[in-house]
């Protein structure tokens, strides 16, 4: 069975294009093979740190959003991450209900995950009501992306309506732990990925590389709770760590 991640917020600044490269960066770990889409034609971030699995797609276009359908049925064990722009919310409804993308997914035996990356505004709270209002469809695994790299305080969200409603509906509800903001900025200004990043003698210290290592090892620990790997009650254990980045796929879509 494949997966196709559609990973996105509608609020620019929220961690989107990050949850993307992370989730990316599992799916290679775990040895899945990776199809990639990204959305966003100003800045390309997903495409820049993973450019041999990315495409671009124009989130505005049927003909250019069908080749992720295409890539899909023609590599139905493949894991397809769609990192979405901000304010792409309305296009991607509207290929999807014109086309039954939901009926084609699960005739390919694809599971469809829809994610919403958060800061602890009321405009991510208010986004996220609307994508739940957009769900109609009984077989859509929602996930809801703390980001405590945009944000230190969720208590408003956490007692809403629209958390309760979002629970209701079976959203997985997870924290993406925040990176130490000198960090992030060296793995960005040497165009790496946060692995390869860790590994690297020469972009960090030992203490910033095992920093690193670190807190990808916690992210990896919340995407086993929202992929339903893991229960959010249980810790991970203290021999785990990120696996090595060995195998690359290409794209054939």
């Amino acid at each position: 069975m494949g997966a196709i991640h559609f990973v996105g917020g509608e609020k620019g600044g929220v961690g989107k294009s990050l949850t993307a490269r992370l989730l990316a960066q599992y799916s290679i770990d775990q040895k899945q093979q990776l199809i990639a889409f990204d959305s966003d034609q100003s800045h390309g971030t997903f495409s820049r740190f993973y450019k041999d699995f990315t495409q671009p797609v124009a989130i505005n276009n049927f003909d250019s959003l069908d080749q992720i359908i295409a890539a899909a049925e023609k590599n139905p064990d493949a894991t397809i991450i769609v990192d979405l722009a901000a304010q792409t919310g309305r296009h991607l409804s509207d290929w999807i209900l014109q086309t039954d993308i939901f009926s084609i997914l699960e005739c390919l035996d694809f599971k469809p995950y829809f994610w919403h990356v958060m800061d602890d505004g009321a405009d991510s709270t208010h986004l996220l009501n609307k994508m739940l209002d957009n769900i109609t469809h009984t077989n859509v695994n929602i996930v809801v992306v703390k980001n405590f790299g945009r944000g230190q305080c969720f208590e408003n969200f956490e007692h809403s309506m629209i958390h309760t409603k979002a629970e209701k509906m079976g959203a997985r509800i997870i924290e993406l732990p925040a990176l130490q903001a000198r960090l992030a900025q060296k793995v960005d200004f040497n165009n790496t990925s946060f692995w390869a990043a860790a590994h690297n003698s020469e972009i960090m210290t030992l203490t910033e590389r095992h920093r690193v290592t670190q807190w990808i090892k916690q992210c990896y620990s919340e995407f086993e709770i929202a992929l339903g790997q893991k229960d959010s009650n249980k810790e991970l254990p203290s021999d785990i760590h990120p696996a090595p980045f060995e195998q690359h796929y290409m794209i054939d879509a």
